[in-house]
């Protein structure tokens, strides 16, 4: 998930990889409310579930709070999994922070519609939108009623790599002539590595590997490898060229779980993967136990505290070295909002104003390498000097604008879709460990339940009163090897 309303696609999963701890509840709700410091300084309680981006908020305090002489921030890192639940009890309680991370749930529409946050427009002016690229800003997305409550942090770029452990692939023999890594773009690249890893390693060590205990990881091995097969879909959305999940009638689906569970049986992947948790994993990958494994730009933080830096990254592997299919991206984006129980606006404006800043969003590209900025012109590869993340700014051309219906529709935005369970990863796993035999009535009976939660969700909001349709979601025109722009519908 850049930061915002797809932030479970990517940076929901994203910051619940690395979160360790946090506070607990009452120690949060204590945490809660303003308070001054003395009769000339003033406050804000600020909350987020940063971990691995901890360092670049903390550095973004130091250096707000020199500049701002009478504010203080005091930061509360809350435990993602119940932030929603959390937050929700602190607006009940009318004890909310002066300026916070939004919660991933409810729908961001439905928190501005019971009146949890506050409009910005009144410091938000043309200027200060100008800044951000054209489209950032739009009706259903972080603007609601003509009025701007948010704006994204991170820039446009494929949130999931495929890592390759640079000492397995030498000691492998996997490199070219010029003694770099070879760096897999295909299936078949990758079958060939993980064997080649595996038998020239006499089974000590193992082509792929990864952590499943928390769940996840399969539908991130699926996404990567179906969008550029021509799964538009991935392992999260629908296919918005005919408007509906197609895990069964879309043949890429079947044929790379087939060779997922391919490489299982050949002894290609860590046996343990299903049972080790994704933070072991990564450890196990940095100690070589395998050559190739699955995360995002989180890892890299982590590994380089452990002085693990040799190793390189791709992502979009597809059956052709010409892919179909790119990460879909959109405009639009949010982040952080104000609370509308601040008791200071102003100065809650201040911090906001300068966390969406062209400087703050450069030090966390080009300073923390924490991922693309928002803005263009932080995201130049040739003034990061760490290289594993220079790489990834370079994987930004895998990532291309698709069609977003709340865009075409802004009252999409109260289609609520009530998740399934047992859900894509559920499924993928049972296959993967022989609980389930029979892949295509597994891939048919997911692809049913998400579309049938999918017209439910439409269909209450049609009873509520909301213009939309399951047309919505269906763009017959679009080519997903080029980038789409959404357009709104004329009324």
């Amino acid at each position: 998930m850049d930061f915002s309303s797809r932030f479970s696609r990517r940076n929901f999963v994203k910051t619940a990889a690395a979160t360790a701890g946090a506070a607990t509840l009452g120690s949060a709700l204590a945490a809660c409310g303003s308070s001054g410091g003395s009769s000339s300084t003033i406050t804000l309680n600020y909350w987020d579930y940063f971990v691995s981006q901890a360092p670049w908020i903390d550095n973004e305090i130091k250096l707000f709070e020199k500049a701002h002489s009478g504010i203080k921030i005091k930061k509360t890192i809350q435990l993602n999994s119940s932030y929603a639940n959390l937050y929700s009890l602190a607006v009940k309680s009318h004890n909310t922070p002066d300026v916070a991370m939004i919660p991933p749930q409810p729908n961001f529409n439905i928190q501005v519609s019971q009146g949890w946050f506050m409009p910005v427009d009144k410091w938000a002016n043309a200027a200060w939108k100008a800044k951000f690229p054209e489209g950032t800003f739009h009706e259903g997305n972080n603007v609601f009623n003509g009025k701007l409550y948010s704006a994204p942090i991170s820039g446009a770029a494929p949130w999931l790599q495929l890592y390759i452990n640079n000492k397995v692939f030498r000691d492998a023999g996997l490199v070219n002539s010029d003694g770099s890594v070879m760096i897999p773009k295909t299936w078949d690249d990758v079958t060939h590595f993980a064997e080649t890893i595996t038998k020239k390693s006499g089974g000590s060590t193992y082509g792929l590997g990864f952590g499943n205990s928390g769940g996840g990881l399969f539908q991130w091995f699926t996404h990567v490898f179906t969008l550029g097969a021509g799964a538009v879909g991935g392992g999260y959305t629908m296919d918005y060229r005919v408007g509906k999940y197609t895990y069964s009638t879309d043949r890429n689906y079947y044929d790379f779980l087939s060779l997922f569970k391919e490489w299982k049986n050949k002894g290609y992947i860590y046996p343990n993967s299903v049972s080790i948790s994704d933070e072991v994993s990564r450890a196990y990958f940095e100690r070589a136990k395998y050559g190739m494994t699955m995360g995002g730009v989180w890892n890299q933080a982590e590994w380089t505290t452990h002085n693990f830096t040799d190793y390189s990254l791709t992502t979009l592997i597809s059956p052709t070295e010409t892919p179909k299919g790119y990460f879909p991206t959109s405009p639009g984006g949010t982040l952080w909002a104000i609370p509308a129980g601040t008791k200071h606006p102003e100065e809650a404006w201040a911090w906001f104003d300068w966390l969406y800043s062209v400087d703050a969003g450069k030090r966390w590209t080009q300073q923390f390498n924490e991922d693309l900025s928002t803005f263009p012109q932080n995201n130049d590869s040739s003034k990061i000097k760490f290289k594993p993340f220079a790489e990834f700014v370079g994987l930004s051309k895998y990532a291309m604008p698709a069609p977003d219906p709340s865009i075409r529709n802004q009252q999409t935005a109260h289609v609520e879709v009530q998740a399934v369970k047992p859900n894509l990863d559920d499924v993928i796993a049972g296959y993967y460990t022989g609980q389930l035999q029979d892949l295509h009535a597994a891939l048919s009976d997911i692809e049913g339940r998400m579309q049938k939660a999918q017209d439910d969700g439409v269909k209450t909001a049609q009873q509520k009163g909301f213009k939309v349709s399951a047309d919505d979601y269906k763009f017959t025109d679009w080519d997903p090897t080029k980038p789409y722009i959404t357009k709104p519908a004329q009324s």
